[in-house]
């Protein structure tokens, strides 16, 4: 299978025209701005996730490419082709649903060739097409079961083998993965990475859990109120926040600003610095030339077994928070050092200099989205 979907993307467009292309697209619902001028490209063969809180836009984005919605401005594009009217069947895209839309009384075989015989291809070329597809996900010999025989991460294979038989050259996910219980979604996560490299087709994953779209992307596009707030690879996005929303959504963020900003490096502009960059140590502890350095009173501890996050009261008012390992601590330790005096210390180069700006496309967006934001210190 990956090799025919080799063969075809070779014999199809360039790799330079990219797979999925939304220029200046919007999608409004009477005076809710669903989706809002957003530029965007999904380079062929990658692994592409949009991730946004609820309201966010992610989704329609998504039903704009499958053709469920129709933009209301704009162009959405396939490998360079327009496709604003083109219904879903005439699109070469299919879609894996967070319900696995599995037909319940029809076995775990014919789910997965059911594409394939409205397409009326041949009996057995139909049952080779969905053994192959079956081993790709590591279903073989269930065939014949019916999804309520299933567990749910069998029944997400199931769906994820019948969207994949047709060989798309675009598979969109709408939170594939939201159904399962942590341990199977975090095993799945690798797996479902793992079949994007072998099929080597575009995967556009929508989530809106941080975990997975760091864990499987290539790149990731954070959504904001209809508009896309920043794109990169994750590193990109988690290290070099473009926006105080991405800061905060993106994992947890402190945002240091004003005069408390100006004590730590001598400029009131604002700067993030991650938790887990930040270590402890006792109030009387000299800093090393020139690492930052704040006094503060442990305001509480949340013990998380493998760490323990901190949450500080900073002298001269503010707050920070502060991720360590507990690689030689006990419980009884960590919890103890509630109401302690600590000396919170990290070096210069882990703040991230961030513009404080109003939140994009505010006018029209959900309160949900609105009332977001990440762990702010004020300065003053």
């Amino acid at each position: 299978m990956a090799d025919e979907q080799t063969d075809r993307t070779a014999t199809g467009a360039s790799s330079d025209v990219p797979a999925v292309e939304f220029i200046g697209v919007s999608r409004h619902f009477g005076k809710v701005r669903a989706v809002n001028e957003v530029d965007l490209q999904v380079h062929d063969g990658e692994f592409f996730s949009m991730l946004g809180p609820s309201g966010s836009g992610k989704t329609t984005c998504l039903r704009l490419v499958a053709g469920f919605e129709t933009p209301t401005s704009g162009e959405v594009r396939l490998h360079g082709e327009v496709v604003n009217r083109k219904a879903p069947y005439e699109r070469d895209v299919n879609t894996v649903f967070q319900d696995y839309a599995l037909f319940p009384h029809m076995t775990v075989g014919d789910n997965v060739g059911y594409g394939l015989l409205v397409r009326k291809v041949a009996k057995p070329e139909r049952r080779r097409l969905v053994g192959d597809a079956l081993e790709l996900v590591h279903l073989e010999g269930l065939a014949g079961r019916r999804p309520a025989e299933l567990s749910g991460g069998q029944r997400q294979r199931v769906a994820l083998a019948r969207a994949l038989v047709n060989r798309p050259r675009v598979l969109l996910l709408d939170e594939p993965l939201g159904a399962l219980d942590l341990k199977l979604r975090q095993a799945m996560q690798v797996e479902l990475k793992a079949i994007q490299q072998e099929v080597g087709i575009s995967f556009v994953f929508v989530t809106h859990d941080q975990e997975e779209a760091l864990t499987m992307s290539d790149r990731v596009a954070v959504f904001q109120n209809g508009q896309v707030a920043q794109v990169g690879t994750p590193a990109e996005v988690y290290e070099y926040p473009a926006t105080t929303f991405v800061a905060g959504f993106v994992g947890v963020s402190n945002v240091l600003s004003g005069a408390l900003a100006e004590r730590l490096t001598g400029s009131p502009d604002p700067f993030t610095v991650r938790p887990e960059k930040i270590h402890l140590v006792e109030v009387d502890h000299p800093p090393a030339v020139g690492e930052c350095a704040a006094d503060a009173t442990v305001r509480d501890v949340v013990y998380l077994g493998a760490h323990t996050r901190y949450l500080l009261e900073l002298d001269g008012g503010g707050d920070l928070t502060v991720v360590e390992q507990n690689l030689a601590s006990t419980s009884e330790e960590v919890l103890a050092a509630k109401g302690r005096r600590v000396r919170a210390l990290w070096a210069p180069a882990f703040n991230h200099r961030i513009d404080i700006s109003p939140p994009v496309g505010a006018a029209g967006a959900e309160a949900d989205e609105i009332s977001l934001r990440p762990t702010t210190t004020k300065g003053e």
